[in-house]
């Protein structure tokens, strides 16, 4: 008999566990906000490719921050007093992550943001953004594009006066092409973007024709399924372009019906697809920001309807399906917060609005009830689980009762 309330026990935590853990498709969920982060924006967060419930952030008081179970909990992994600017893992070996910091430098983990050490030759740099080829990464300072071939030590390549704010590999095999946009316009006007096509020996400018005073992402897709050209999007504090020859030129992707001319500030492919990818702005104090999903290369782009407008930073899982954990920032009152988005291509799920996130792990939305969580489930990839775990406990109820009912006889 303790045998068969034992396996009752087990069936029924694990049936909760996973109406627990299962997120609600095309749902918005209040994530527990980072330990201390009080009342100032998360600009850096990161989701380990291979596993989509490794989350790291950067804190307003310069620590790092790490999850394993989707932002439900976190372990400070890395104390320090610069803020992290950038957290990115690297899409070519496993378990590297660097980490940039306004005035500290870079951070190097190579055992996905469990440990962290301090790169060399980056001292008392603003690091702010990352690229990767095959063989080296490259980083965006205030002092110019900066080479690494492990992520640990790094040299100047160029644009030494030249204060980078995005970098990106066009092309990750030799000869590698690197983007880099700038600060402030060039002597003819346009916006600063340069191009190396030697893997950061030299640097050229392009004369990009897209608007605004400074690019603030420029982001490579992957190869289409004809070609070598890998398209790039790039974000100023203007709008959204679109490049598909090598940033020799740009089509405006925003400024019409679709998306407002706003900064755009994170910029991310979904797997494989070089025609869909994510765009969001904290909207420059303007309440223009959101987040925005296309999935025919910037043609039409539809609204995923944030909690809160102003969007800080993005981490994309590497799903077909993916997870979307974004943290947003309310100038009005300096609330910021941690969303957690499972896009499954529906119509997005509340809360929207002026909705504040609950601080707790639970992983439904605010207000929702069990009833109400348990239909979303049924309703869910999960629902085929569920099925099985109600099975299995049905079974071991009527085992109990005929067990009872044979001891009585």
């Amino acid at each position: 008999m303790a045998a068969t309330f034992l396996a009752l026990w087990a069936v029924t935590f694990a049936a909760s566990g996973a109406l627990a853990q299962a997120p609600q498709p095309s749902t918005w969920v209040a994530l527990k906000p980072l330990p201390h982060q009080g009342r100032s924006a998360i600009f850096a967060l990161a989701v380990d490719p291979a596993n989509n419930q490794v989350l790291i952030a950067g804190s307003s008081d310069g620590s790092l921050l790490r999850s394993t179970d989707a932002g439900s909990t976190w372990t400070s992994v890395h104390s320090g007093k610069s803020v992290p600017t950038a957290i990115v893992f690297s899409p070519y070996k496993p378990g590297l992550v660097l980490a940039g910091t306004r005035g500290g430098g870079a951070l190097l983990s190579t055992d996905a943001g469990a440990t962290w050490s301090v790169a060399s030759g980056l001292d008392g740099r603003v690091v702010r953004t990352f690229g990767f080829s095959v063989t080296f990464v490259a980083a965006g300072t205030d002092k110019g594009v900066f080479l690494s071939q492990d992520g640990s030590s790094w040299s100047q390549s160029g644009l030494a006066d030249w204060s980078i704010d995005a970098v990106s590999v066009a092309a990750v095999h030799v000869p590698v092409r690197i983007l880099a946009g700038a600060d402030g316009p060039l002597a003819a006007g346009n916006l600063p973007v340069f191009q190396s096509v030697d893997g950061g020996a030299t640097w050229s400018p392009l004369n990009a024709a897209i608007s605004g005073t400074y690019v603030v992402r420029l982001t490579a897709g992957p190869l289409p399924p004809v070609g070598d050209i890998r398209p790039i999007v790039a974000g100023t504090n203007a709008g959204l372009f679109s490049s598909v020859d090598n940033a020799a030129s740009f089509t405006p992707l925003s400024g019409g019906n679709q998306l407002p001319s706003t900064d755009y500030t994170q910029i991310a492919f979904i797997t494989a697809h070089f025609d869909r990818f994510y765009a969001a702005s904290d909207g420059g104090g303007s309440g223009a920001g959101g987040l925005w999903r296309t999935n025919d290369g910037g043609q039409t782009f539809i609204s995923l309807v944030p909690p809160m407008r102003s969007i800080t930073a993005l981490a994309v899982s590497n799903d077909e399906s993916p997870t979307l954990y974004v943290a947003t920032f309310r100038p009005s009152d300096h609330v910021a917060a941690l969303w957690l988005y499972h896009d499954t291509g529906g119509t997005p799920q509340g809360p929207f609005g002026t909705s504040t996130p609950v601080a707790s792990g639970s992983r439904g939305s605010a207000g929702s009830s069990p009833s109400s969580s348990l239909l979303d489930l049924l309703r869910s990839s999960q629902a085929p689980y569920v099925g099985l775990g109600l099975g299995a406990l049905l079974i071991v109820l009527l085992a109990a009762v005929a067990h009872v009912r044979g001891r009585r006889g």
